[in-house]
This record gives C-alpha cells, structure tokens and sequence, in this order.
C-alpha cells in the first residue's frame, strides 16, 4: 500500500514539475516577445521622435522594410534602397506640382487666345484687345479660370494620392477639432495676414526704388459685370480653397511627410507661395501656408485649413467690395487693428501648447537632403520660381 501511494505521488510531482517547466516557459516567451516588441521601432514612429504627431504618419516600413524586424535600429545614414524610395515620394509631390502650376498657367493662356479667336470669326470688325477686354470683365475669362484650377488642383492632387498609395478618405479624418479652435485658427489667420501685408508692402517699396513693381495682378476691369463677379466670388472664396487644400495640404503635405514633417511643413508653404506667381501673395501664403500644414498635422486632416482658408478669402474678398477713403478707411483699420491683436493671442496660445515638429539627426538625413536630390522637386521649384521673377522684372513702373 505505501508502495502504491509513492507511485501516485511521484506521479503527482511530475505532473506539478512539468506545469511549473510550462508555466515557466510560457513567460519566458512572452517576456522575449516583449523585449522584441519594444526594440522594435514603431513603423509609424520609427525616428522615435515625441515632437511630431504620429496619427498623421504613414506606416513606414513602406519605405525601409526591415523596420519591422525586431531590434532593428534605424541608421542615421539612410541607404540606397531607402533613399530610393523617399525620393519617389518626393519625386511624385515635385513632378505633381510642375504639372499643377503647368496646366493652370498654359491652360489658361492658350484656352483665353481660343476664345479671343472665335469671337474674332463671329466679330470680323472687332480687334484683339477689344475681346480681351470683353471676356475679362465678363463671366467668361473668371469662368474658365474656375474650370482649369479645378482640373489642375483636384486631378493632379488624385494622381498623386495614387501614385504614393494614399486613400483620400484619409484627408478628411479629423481629431480633436471644433467651433473654439475654428474660431482660434480664424483669428490667428487674420493676424498672419496682417503681417504678411506690411511685409508685402515694404518689400514692394524696395522694388519700386528700382523701378519695379511686385503688384503683377491684373485686377483692373476683371469680372465687372453681376455674374462676372458671382462666379470670381464663388471661385475665390470656395472653389479655389477647398481644391488647393487638397492639392498643396492633402496630397503635397502628405507625400513629404514621409520621413520629416518639419520638412514637408515648410516645403509645402513655398510651393503653395509660390504657386500664386507673385511676391505679394508669395509672403502671405507662404506665411499662411506654414499655419495651414501645421493644423493639418494636428488634426491629421484638410477640414481645419479649408475653413481657415475659406475664412482668410472671403473677409479680403468682402474687403475689397468696399471703397476704403477717409472714416471708412480709419473704421477699417481700427477693426482690423483688433482683429490682429487678437488674432495674435489666438496663435499664441495655439503655439504655447502645439509646437512644430522638431527634426531628428536622423530625419535630417531624410528631408532637404533627399528632396534637394529630386529632380521633380527642382523642376517645381525653380519653373515657379522663375515665372514668379520673370513678372516681377517685366513689370516695370517707370
């Protein structure tokens, strides 16, 4: 019997023993899994850098594949495969851009001689810049402006969200957003535009000592009729924000965002600054444009930037109606004085506990210096660049 009972004891002591090796076993693995998990860079932080907003990032290992494998560290110096691919991003963005700035400007300029043309045929009598005249102060020159912006910024702004393999529905899902901070941005917009008209009109001074003028705008008996001027308002203050924050915003800021979104913040202010084709605007949308990326950041989404922009272009645009002389002017000034201070707190306080993304030694490897590389980036700055030169250097005053 005593015998029997060792049996079922020693029986009952491996049993024990081999649950204890299980146990023991089983959170050995789940520690190394741990371990792993942890030293594994974070594809959609893989620069580990708490600055920047992560919920706006693509999964990374797009890019360089042997993130996900654990305890792999991100080189400072990226290599060939990973330069590769960051500068088809950049590639995509660049060439996106030239072709955006191309088909709006050329578009415009050989669709508005078609035109002329064929009023020609049906006017034998009639000079070219007598239909000039005519179509721009109508409806049909502001039209047909609406028309081409809107192929060239929605199109080209699709093209590029498909070639980098971004959905578009990720645009427009926004995070922490609501009527406070619309108002906050609105405000903090109006004060930047403020700014960026002192800095405008100084930098114009400089020019007209020289004899040349930054004001390349041709205003004057633009869209005059009801309808001209329904259409230019449509345009202005819905149509041309909504299609550039998807282009310059959606599209743009994303594909640069890849690796640097410092980077991609500023990029992207100075091709939308540049895409304007004139100093004036340059400073106001590179200023705003700055704004603009940095909200999309954090809201991970266009919405934000199209209310501000809508905002900034219907109170110009509404500014503009009014003939500005005297106790009107003065009135003006005293509200937009205001506006301004306001403003300024506004952005102030959105500053103070929303930083721009600061740079990694490591991401700087990946910004500039890969996108200076890129010869669709080049090509985009230095057509707009050069175009936005050429009007001011032929404008000349006196």
């Amino acid at each position: 019997m005593a015998e029997f009972i060792s049996e079922e004891q020693h029986h009952a002591e491996v049993a024990a023993l081999n649950h204890e090796i299980y146990r023991l076993t089983k959170h050995i693995n789940e520690t190394e899994k741990e371990r792993a998990e942890a030293e594994t860079p974070d594809p959609y932080d893989p620069f580990d850098n708490p600055t920047e907003y992560r919920e706006f990032r693509d999964n990374y290992s797009e890019v360089l594949p042997p993130i996900t494998t654990p305890a792999y560290k991100v080189p400072l110096e990226p290599g060939y495969d990973e330069r590769r691919r960051l500068k088809r991003y950049y590639a995509i963005g660049g060439w996106c851009a030239v072709l955006q700035f191309v088909a709006s400007t050329a578009a415009g300029f050989f669709i508005a001689r078609a035109i002329i043309m064929i009023l020609k045929d049906m006017n034998p009598g009639a000079d070219s810049e007598s239909m000039y005249t005519y179509i721009k102060g109508s409806s049909i020159l502001v039209g047909m402006n609406m028309l081409i912006y809107i192929f060239a910024n929605v199109v080209f702004a699709m093209i590029g969200l498909k070639l980098a393999d971004i959905k578009p529905s990720a645009l427009i899902k926004t995070r922490d957003y609501d009527v406070g901070k619309a108002i906050q941005y609105c405000a903090s917009a109006m004060f930047i535009w403020v700014i960026s008209a002192f800095v405008s009109m100084g930098v114009n001074d400089i020019f007209e000592k020289y004899g040349y003028s930054t004001n390349v705008l041709e205003s004057e008996g633009v869209a005059v009729t009801k309808l001209g001027f329904a259409v230019s308002a449509v345009y202005t203050c819905v149509i041309a924000p909504v299609t550039e924050e998807l282009f310059f915003r959606g599209m743009l800021l994303r594909t640069f965002s890849k690796a640097n979104q410092r980077f991609a913040v500023f990029a992207t202010a100075v091709f939308f600054g540049l895409a304007h084709g004139n100093l004036p605007q340059f400073t106001l949308a590179f200023l705003l444009g700055i704004f603009l990326a940095h909200i999309t950041l954090k809201h991970g989404s266009i919405i934000p930037s199209i209310v501000v922009h809508v905002f900034v272009n219907t109170v110009v645009t509404i500014m503009g109606e009014f003939d500005l002389s005297g106790d009107s002017q003065l009135a003006v000034g005293l509200i937009l004085e205001g506006v301004a201070a306001f403003g300024a707190l506004m952005l102030l306080i959105f500053r103070s506990k929303d930083k721009l993304p600061a740079t990694t030694p490591a991401q700087s490897k990946r910004g500039f210096v890969i996108a200076r590389c890129s010869v669709g980036v080049i090509a985009a700055f230095t057509i707009q660049a050069a175009y936005t030169i050429y009007l001011v250097f032929t404008n000349i005053t006196s």
